[in-house]
């Protein structure tokens, strides 16, 4: 069966069907969901019979696996899949995934566990957009720019008061220190497209001090997360979602009262993100070989 790509909004996301992702897919295939990818930045798919096992083995055919976190625990047999469960944490904030070392993940699955009875969308925003909107005296400001991306702040703990709990967890996250530099901009490496390469991680602009540096990261963070540029999925059981991690954010919802809600994901390793200029990040602090392969290859 041919692939039936259709679009979920103008802007971002696709559902995808004639596949099915329990059995290896055909090279044909893969270039096909490549493609989708590269056009629609997030994809859906049934998941019906999927396990952690074919999650990781779908994942693989867009390039090598990460393990499954720089600091946090997998799923117990399973070095590449992180739990995304309500229980251990609630990641309310914009961001795209694990930016805080020197190749983040160039794409990232979701799988659904399980999902509550209402609410738990997951956004996610087409930063590529997000650039396009930006004024012209604004985008060619945020060109020049290069933002300090780190672990070490409160993303991994609520804003509610610390309890013992929290700080646990908070001190995991934590556990290594990371700071790279990324450019603002970056330059997808398969489209050539620029997005804004921002986000929670994202605290400090490279030359300026911290209260100007929220101030402009809060300015083109608004683009990001305008209505127009986000697809807010609704999970059902036994479905699959694949971003680009390359030039996306997400954020999932806090609304559906504590209920039990939980995903697994598993990312693809990334190359070294690029800015306009041709210049590639660069580490400041923390080694993140035991995470992810150094300067992997983009794929096809």
């Amino acid at each position: 069966m041919s692939l039936e790509i259709t679009k979920v909004t103008a802007r971002i996301g696709a559902r995808v069907l004639g596949v099915d992702l329990t059995r290896p897919l055909t090279e044909t295939e893969v270039a096909g969901i490549r493609e989708a990818l590269n056009v629609h930045k997030a994809l859906v798919f049934a998941a019906d019979g999927l396990d952690d096992a074919g999650q990781q083995a779908f994942a693989r055919h867009f390039g090598e696996l990460t393990t499954a976190h720089p600091t946090v625990e997998a799923v117990e047999g399973a070095p590449n899949v992180l739990p995304v469960d309500s229980e251990r944490g609630i990641a309310n904030h914009w961001h795209t995934d694990v930016t805080f070392v020197l190749n983040p993940p160039q794409a990232s699955t979701l799988r659904s566990i399980t999902v509550p009875p209402y609410g738990g969308e997951t956004l996610i925003a087409n930063a590529a957009a997000a650039y396009r909107d930006l004024p012209e005296p604004l985008r060619r400001f945020a060109d020049t720019l290069w933002a300090e991306h780190t672990n070490d702040y409160d993303y991994a703990v609520p804003h509610e008061e610390i309890d013992a709990e929290l700080a646990e967890r908070r001190a995991r996250f934590t556990s290594i220190r990371y700071r790279t530099a990324h450019p603002v901009v970056r330059v997808h490496p398969l489209t050539g497209e620029r997005g804004l390469f921002i986000g929670g991680f994202a605290q400090r602009i490279v030359g300026l001090s911290t209260g100007e540096s929220r101030k402009v990261l809060d300015l083109l963070q608004s683009y990001v997360t305008r209505p127009e540029n986000v697809l807010r999925h609704r999970w059902a059981e036994r479905e699959l979602v694949l971003f680009d991690n390359r030039i996306t954010q997400h954020y999932a919802i806090d609304n559906y009262d504590g209920l039990p809600r939980r995903l697994h994901r598993v990312t693809v390793a990334g190359d070294v993100p690029v800015g306009i200029e041709g210049k590639e990040s660069y580490s400041i602090e923390g080694d993140a070989s035991h995470y992810t392969p150094a300067g992997t290859p983009v794929g096809a």
